[in-house]
């Protein structure tokens, strides 16, 4: 594979120079008409030790605009880093719309010098190339350009580079023991690199394989490869654009078929449908029945505290259901240092120039803390589903992407605890009309409220295929039946506490978790 990256290519320095201004010019002008598109620009550098990457991502910053770039780069993660899931700290860096970012040691680092060092197999170091490819995916499909450099040499050539900046007392801090160490191991990481290369060199996201000798050569390939790509990339949007434009003008008519669909689906039983929504607890057993949960679910917080174990909850609902007051009962249960609640409405203008998932990771607290959403990423497959938000192909995609989001987290040992809570349209109607008569809840009933009642059926049908689609062996839905405020709020907090204890009781079997930071 790296054959044609080892022939000792050059460029003379006149010719560079003759190209570098007409070049330079260029990526200038596209970074200024990137600043007004709808997709980020995500470059990574990766290669063998002394290939130039550094260099090559201090040219970048050097000829073009260094606003409009970010600067990563990734050593062992922090305390606050590996108090969360390993994709944490990379979805909080990604660069927002009309912005570049730079990408060094990045999500490719880890498997392939674990697999190197042989500490994990080849099946193992496979699993995390998918999980890769998946990222990328997620990132791609939402219009993210993704550009990949492998920085190449020969061993003879790395050699001769290593100890060339060794020389140079400028330039010998930059070669550590590590990297004769690595250079030792030069036949092991080759190898690795092309198992990596060949598994994750997608479409989508591909590698650029590039000789790393001679720096005037290695930098004119990126910059060449890095203009085409944007101009390529700022084309296909172009089209793309005109063809959901012609697509909105034939929407009405689907809109319309679509609405007969609704109806006729109405007709049939849901999941929802399904509740028994005449359930309730009162007065005594009520109080009673909240107080051992509170209880119960104050010591098994502390308890999962103890070990590190982190809780996610998700909470979504018709309008009125009583999400709002059943958090608070929960909350209650625990220390206001070890919980944050997060509202969900319209995204912010920064939240809209990221990635949909982007402002979800971006909340997730570390180890041993409970992080409660009231709303969520599923509204990417209700409200904007319903509301034509986001296009059908892009709301039938997020099924895939929130199943694997939730997979990472559950697989890092978050409990994680989803909630639809229920109410029949009858309660629904006779809790906005009190809303209306009491001065306090006055502002909790909008017009949008109404309009959102108006599309019941349309949700009720997408309630039910989120549940069909999403509802897993590690990150289960539970359903709610909450036309009874109590029987809810004790069945929320009985099924949180059900969770903390059988995630404990696997720990126990399994051996203590790291203790998080304080």
């Amino acid at each position: 594979m790296f054959e044609a990256a080892e022939l000792g290519r050059k460029i003379s320095r006149e010719d560079f120079d003759k190209m570098a201004p007409g070049l330079r010019t260029d990526l200038l002008d596209l970074q200024q008409k990137l600043r007004g598109t709808d997709f980020p620009v995500i470059i990574l550098f990766a290669g063998v030790d002394g290939a130039g990457k550094n260099e090559t991502v201090n040219l970048l910053n050097e000829w073009m605009d260094p606003r409009w770039i970010q600067t990563r780069a990734y050593g062992p993660p922090s305390d606050e880093e590996s108090d969360r899931p390993e994709y944490w700290r990379y979805w909080r860096d990604l660069p927002p719309k009309g912005k570049v970012g730079l990408f060094l040691s990045s999500w490719y680092h880890h498997p392939l010098v674990e697999r190197a060092y042989g500490r994990i197999s080849v099946a193992e170091m496979d699993e995390k190339l998918e999980q890769i490819v998946h990222f990328e995916k997620t990132l791609a499909d939402e219009g993210a350009l993704i550009l990949k450099f492998w920085m190449h040499l020969s061993e003879k050539g790395q050699k001769k580079r290593l100890r060339s900046l060794e020389k140079d007392p400028l330039t010998a801090w930059e070669v550590t023991p590590r990297d004769w160490e690595h250079f030792e191991m030069y036949d092991k990481f080759v190898a690795t690199a092309e198992r990596l290369i060949m598994h994750t060199s997608k479409g989508h996201a591909s590698w650029h394989i590039v000789e790393g000798a001679d720096s005037r050569y290695r930098s004119a390939v990126v910059l060449q490869t890095l203009k085409e790509a944007i101009e390529s990339h700022l084309a296909a949007r172009e089209v793309t654009k005109k063809v959901n434009a012609e697509m909105k003008g034939k929407a009405a008519a689907a809109k319309a078929k679509k609405a007969e669909k609704a109806a006729a689906l109405a007709t049939q039983p849901s999941i929802l449908s399904s509740l028994d929504m005449t359930q309730t607890i009162e007065g005594a057993d009520y109080n009673q029945a909240l107080q051992e949960q509170r209880a119960r679910l104050a010591d098994l917080y502390r308890k999962a505290k103890e070990t590190g174990t982190s809780t996610v909850l998700v909470f979504e609902g018709w309008d009125a259901a009583g999400k709002g007051g059943t958090i608070r009962r929960l909350t209650n249960a625990l220390n206001a240092r070890d919980y944050q609640v997060i509202p969900i409405a319209a995204p912010t203008e920064e939240e809209r120039a990221q990635h949909y998932l982007w402002r979800f990771w971006r909340h997730l607290a570390r180890a041993g803390r409970v992080t409660v959403f009231d709303r969520s990423w599923y509204g990417r497959v209700l409200v904007e589903r319903v509301e034509g938000f986001c296009s059908e192909e892009a709301w039938k995609r997020a099924y895939g992407e929130i199943n694997d989001f939730e997979e990472q987290l559950t697989q890092r040992g978050i409990v994680m605890c989803k909630f639809w809570l229920h109410i029949t349209s009858e309660e629904q109607l006779a809790r906005f009309n009190a809303r209306g008569e009491i001065e306090y809840k006055k502002w909790k009933l909008t017009d949008e409220d109404w309009r959102n009642r108006e599309q019941w059926d349309a949700y009720e049908q997408s309630v039910n295929d989120m549940v069909e689609r999403t509802s897993t062996r590690n990150a289960p839905w539970t359903l709610v039946e909450a036309n009874s405020k109590p029987f809810a709020r004790v069945k929320v907090m009985r099924t949180v506490a059900d969770a903390l204890e059988a995630a404990l009781g696997k720990i126990g079997k399994l051996g203590k978790r790291k203790k998080p930071s304080s």
